[in-house]
């Protein structure tokens, strides 16, 4: 199989060059253009959350070698949940190059933070199984970088942590307030606020009101930590 300019490109992207293609092509084909001739990613995005689990787990074990399972397992989340594979998906432009069927595509589709992780899940297992357990980690460590040394800050739920800063000052819990929402139904944006009992707040936009309020909570929290 001979692979377009947009897959050679983002082969480069990830640093890894497939001896198999159809591997890559399967893992970036989503279910909605799926036929009995072309097979989705599903159980590659299943196989790949397995090996990126294993690649975390070891990082975080290498990183930090005096840290206790219940310091470690907030972190391990933190790296391999769904927003982070997102995250590192827009990175390295995995939307572009996403096969949806017309319906996804009219949706927003190569936008979505579900099937953005998806597919980073499925690339993963798609290297893994062209090259090996060895290549697929060095792509993973190479794709999520610092996030991996920095995880102790991401791993904070924001909310929580916001809301026990406001109880150590006597105050009301804080509140999340939409502010505004947009785009159509099936693929709204939220602008949460979290706002505080004296009024101090900070705004986040996402595409999910959980999302959103937690975005918020942290860029407060943030900014309450740096002012003390």
């Amino acid at each position: 199989m001979k692979l377009s300019a947009d897959l050679i490109a983002f082969q480069a992207r990830i640093g890894h060059e497939f001896s198999r293609p159809d591997l890559l092509v399967r893992a970036l084909t989503h279910g909605s253009i799926s036929s009995p001739t072309r097979s989705d990613n599903q159980r590659l995005e299943f196989l790949g959350d397995r090996v990126l689990g294993l690649v975390m787990a070891t990082a975080l074990l290498d990183e930090d070698k005096t840290a206790t399972e219940g310091q470690l397992a907030p972190r391990f989340n933190a790296l391999v949940r769904k927003e982070a594979c997102a995250d590192v998906a827009r990175q390295i432009d995995l939307g572009a190059v996403l096969k949806l069927g017309r319906s996804e595509m009219k949706s927003g589709g190569r936008r979505k933070q579900a099937l953005l992780g998806d597919a980073m899940e499925a690339v993963i297992a798609a290297v893994y199984k062209d090259a090996g357990f060895e290549a697929a980690r060095d792509v993973i460590l190479r794709l999520w970088g610092d996030r991996i040394h920095k995880v102790e800050a991401d791993a904070r739920d924001a909310k929580t942590a916001l809301q026990e800063w406001a109880q150590a000052r006597r105050q009301t819990p804080p509140s999340y307030v939409e502010i505004a929402r947009s785009g159509p139904d099936h693929a709204p944006v939220f602008t949460i606020a979290a706002r505080l009992q004296d009024g101090t707040e900070e705004q986040a936009t996402a595409g999910s009101k959980r999302q959103a309020e937690q975005m918020a909570a942290k860029t407060l929290l943030d900014r309450l930590e740096q002012n003390q």
